[in-house]
């Protein structure tokens, strides 16, 4: 398979949902490149397989397919230009940091990655060589040398990374060196002016989490605490922060709400994630099972069956969770048949699987620092046991306090949910820019468009009142959800596969109109089948009515609408029920188009 044949393979594998199938697709169409003698097509496949297994949470994945590309180029560098070039970099750097999130990645291998792409880079980038020395010395334990590549790594600034998401990975390294003023210092300025990072405030707010308590400054680490878990719970992305929220709790004084977060989320280990993650979460959780049992808490009630786990094969965590850390890495043990969820077996469990994941990680690395890491996790006690309480609600675009380091001086803190006096300006940090009307992702908002820049939505939750931008952002921010306002006073929010824009049209505004954009888009070619599948979606399905646009550039946006006329006015609690409903319906439209072939 070669030539215009296997272009065309390789652009339909590139259109398939990111599961084994696809993988496998992929790599026949590598393999068929390679009897063929297309090094072109045979790399640029090996690409796609790199992006589907960074994708798929799979990095360890990534070795064989980046040294089948890079060995490409080196024999035939003319075929490659500069982009081909930075996807390669892009991939090694990917490859190199997983040593650090499986053991299933080998140490030589990645050390001499390392030294291949320091020499690619010839100086060009010595920040990124210094990050990723700095992080695996740290990963083995070599401190000394860890904080030697870390100086060279802030000397040498940010350069093409993002500079919030470079402040998080150097703070993160500070807190385990114990260095908390210094991890504050760095992250606060992220907080208020997050930039154009989409990841941010959010993950400086859980990086400042544990410095936050080790410096006694708990009212600000528990409004950085719920305003980030708002926006983690949900994200798969953010599967990594999750241990840091258990952590806050354990330590925090807050064993209950650890309990209730710890329940919620053990579902989402049946993704792929990389053993490290898994490694930190157990060990989070075993602690605060632990700090909970001598709290007098009892067993954590989950849900009965919250993603239709019962019944399926595997090892369990007696809560009815099957799980990939007892699927895929056979690490923990079921509880006695017929007894209940208890605390003490749940944390035994956790205790297992982090134990014996950091054992792996030591066996692969030659040292005992990863289950050394996670006996000084687990023998932690709480930094408070009266802490105050928890916000109610975060206020919208609030950053964490830049408050003084000193206690001393610090101010004291206003009523849950309040802003202390020393907290900065409100900041806006969009999800994300607007869809326009062609169905392309224009430029941000000003930050006077964001959510929460309007009055709160104060009144009586059941009394009908005209349609407002203020009913659906507060309906939206009570789901926990992010959004924007653009300059036209549409609401647009991101879920998953859908972009979602609410809009009052209408000559008195009095119509509520939600368009659903799927991000996917298919080619002019595939009109047909794009036609065949919205009849078949507005026969079958009620909402959202769907129809095909096609926009510059020979492409077809499959997009949906829900249009309800609110001409008597609406109650707050209605609104929430249309909100509901929109992005249910609107997100399950964006994922079927999403599974197309």
């Amino acid at each position: 398979m070669s030539g215009a044949a296997g272009r065309e393979s390789l652009a339909a594998a590139r259109d398939l949902p990111d599961d084994e199938a696809k993988v496998a697709e992929l790599e026949r169409i590598a393999a068929h490149a390679d009897a063929a003698g297309d090094v072109r097509l045979g790399v640029d496949a090996r690409l796609a397989l790199i992006e589907t297994y960074q994708y798929r949470g799979e990095r360890w994945r990534l070795a064989e397919p980046l040294h089948r590309c890079l060995a490409a180029v080196d024999r035939q560098p003319a075929l490659f230009d500069a982009d081909d070039a930075a996807a390669l970099l892009w991939g090694g750097r990917a490859t190199v940091e997983a040593v650090s999130g499986s053991p299933r990645v080998g140490l030589d291998q990645a050390r001499a990655l390392l030294d291949d792409l320091a020499d690619r880079l010839a100086g060009t980038a010595p920040g990124t060589v210094a990050e990723l020395r700095c992080r695996l010395a740290d990963h083995l334990g070599d401190e000394p040398a860890a904080r030697e590549w870390f100086t060279r790594w802030q000397a040498a600034g940010p350069g093409p990374d993002c500079a919030g998401c470079v402040a998080v990975r150097q703070a993160e390294l500070l807190t385990g060196w114990g260095r908390w003023t210094e991890a504050v210092r760095l992250l606060e300025p992220v907080t208020v002016d997050p930039g154009d990072c989409t990841d941010q405030p959010e993950a400086a707010l859980a990086a400042l989490l544990l410095p936050y308590l080790r410096l006694g400054r708990y009212d600000d680490a528990g409004r950085a605490h719920v305003r980030a878990y708002r926006r983690h719970r949900r994200e798969w992305g953010a599967f990594g922060h999750l241990p840091a929220h258990l952590l806050f709790c354990a330590l925090g004084g807050h064993p209950a709400r650890g309990l209730e977060i710890l329940v919620e989320q053990l579902p989402r280990l049946t993704g792929p994630v990389d053993e490290r993650y898994a490694m930190e979460l157990a060990a989070a959780g075993a602690l605060l099972c632990r700090i909970a049992a001598e709290a007098g808490l009892g067993h954590p009630a989950g849900p009965a069956d919250p993603a239709g786990f019962v019944g399926r094969s595997g090892l369990t965590l007696g809560l009815d969770h099957a799980t990939p850390l007892a699927e895929a890495f056979g690490l923990i043990r079921v509880s006695p048949p017929g007894e209940g969820p208890r605390l003490a077996a749940l944390g035994a469990e956790l205790l297992a699987a982090a134990t014996d994941l950091a054992g792996r990680f030591d066996a692969r690395n030659g040292t005992g620092h990863q289950s050394g890491r996670v006996a000084a996790r687990l023998a932690e006690r709480p930094l408070t046991t009266a802490p105050p309480p928890l916000p109610v609600e975060p206020v919208a675009g609030d950053g964490a306090p830049a408050a003084p380091l000193d206690a001393a001086t610090k101010p004291a803190a206003g009523p849950a949910g309040t802003r202390s006096s020393a907290s900065p300006p409100a900041t806006a940090n969009p999800a994300g820019s607007p869809p326009s009307d062609d169905g392309s992702v224009g430029a941000g908002p000003a930050d006077e468009g964001s959510v929460g820049a309007g009055p709160a939505d104060d009144g009586p939750a059941d009394v009908p009142a005209p349609l407002s931008v203020d009913m659906v952002v507060a309906a939206l921010r009570r789901r926990g959800d992010r959004c924007v306002v653009d300059p036209a006073g549409r609401v647009v929010g991101r879920w998953g596969a859908a972009e979602i824009r609410f809009e009052r049209v209408g000559q008195r505004a009095e119509i509520l109109h939600t368009r659903v954009l799927a991000n996917r888009r298919l080619p002019v070619a595939r009109r047909a089948e794009a036609y065949e599948f919205v009849n078949t979606w507005n026969r079958d399905r009620l909402l959202p009515k769907a129809y095909v646009h096609e926009v510059s550039g020979g492409e077809l946006v499959l997009a949906g609408e829900v249009t309800t006329d609110l001409a008597h006015g609406i109650a707050p609690v209605q609104v929430e029920v249309l909100v509901e409903a929109a992005v249910s319906t609107g997100t399950a439209y964006a994922d079927a188009v999403a599974a197309l072939p």
